[in-house]
């Protein structure tokens, strides 16, 4: 194809980092293409594919992203308020995935992922890919088995505390947890317009313990594969054989959201309808980006639907027991 054509036709330019003309000739090289097609979370509830390769994506960030696709893995994806345009009240720039992740996640970039396990690079030094990255707390340690992403002082000051060693996944799900409190969203509101998220740590196991268990669900239910999300609270309903997504409305009536004329979803209150993750109304934003396109999975829309219900009910509950997370702190 033309070089022209294609800049003209996909809105292609140059840049500092990608030159369509060099990225053209050294893809046409390798012959492994079929390799880096990678799972992304290109949105909140919305999983793509993609191209994974540094002649394609510009700034690929190859040295986090390899920890999601060299090894099962979970990360949690921050960002700082100051980076979105959106309409919500409090920070909630905050989620998980267990993919490599979109820039743009929370809305117009500032999405950070920190994986809860450091995988050992396969292909270390590698020249199209990028060179290994150190543990994020020991800037000079190499391994060759995976390791935990969480500073090796906070085991050692927990497990002192709580007279046992806490797990990297409690950990990481009380930190998910206490990350979905609105009541620590409300209290550092000014903090978290500035700054990225500190995390309080309870000197009280069983606090920890449960606020992880609620992360845990919250990690389920977002990731999609928790069962309370198997009898989702909206069902697809409607006339007609016209399932195409031609105009997305709300009616705050009925509790409705429809895709055309005839097609709809019930049971979506207006709380769960204003339900913003970063700078997207979460399932508005699902339907606008599947626009003129046919409604082929209508339980998948139920199911965010249902997670979005869960996810608030779970805030309630963390909120409950967030006091006595600050009762006693230990300090770092």
């Amino acid at each position: 194809f033309d070089e022209k054509l294609l800049k003209q036709t996909y809105k292609l330019k140059d840049t500092s980092s990608f030159k369509l003309k060099k990225s053209r000739e050294e893809l046409s090289k390798d012959t492994n293409w079929d390799n880096y097609f990678q799972k992304i979370t290109y949105r909140p509830f919305d999983t793509r594919y993609i191209f994974y390769n540094k002649w394609l994506i510009e700034r690929p960030i190859y040295p986090t992203m390899r920890h999601m696709f060299e090894g099962e893995n979970l990360g949690i994806i921050i960002g700082r308020q100051g980076h979105v345009v959106g309409t919500f009240s409090l920070w909630n720039l905050v989620y998980i995935s267990n993919k490599i992740i979109d820039f743009n996640l929370y809305y117009r970039g500032g999405a950070i992922l920190f994986p809860l396990y450091l995988q050992p690079d396969k292909k270390k030094n590698n020249p199209k890919l990028g060179s290994n990255i150190m543990m994020v707390f020991d800037h000079q340690a190499e391994y060759i088995s995976r390791k935990p992403n969480i500073d090796p002082e906070i085991f050692k000051k927990l497990e002192k505390m709580f007279g046992k060693k806490p797990t990297p996944e409690e950990i990481f799900y009380y930190i998910y947890g206490i990350f979905y409190s609105n009541t620590y969203r409300s209290k550092y509101a000014e903090f978290l317009k500035i700054d990225f998220p500190r995390v309080p740590f309870t000197a009280n196991y069983t606090v920890l313990k449960k606020v992880a268990e609620y992360g845990k669900q919250l990690a389920d239910l977002h990731l999609l594969k928790s069962d309370a999300l198997n009898n989702p609270i909206s069902k697809y309903r409607g006339s007609g054989d016209n399932d195409r997504i031609e105009k997305i409305k709300y009616d705050e009536k009925t509790n409705c959201v429809y895709i055309n004329k005839d097609k709809y979803f019930d049971g979506i209150t207006l709380e769960l309808w204003n339900y913003y993750i970063g700078g997207y109304q979460v399932l508005h934003k699902f339907l606008k980006d599947c626009n003129r396109r046919i409604m082929d999975d209508s339980r998948l829309y139920s199911r965010i639907v249902t997670a979005i219900s869960k996810t608030i009910e779970l805030q309630k509950q963390i909120d409950v027991i967030y006091n006595q997370v600050e009762k006693e702190v230990i300090e770092f």
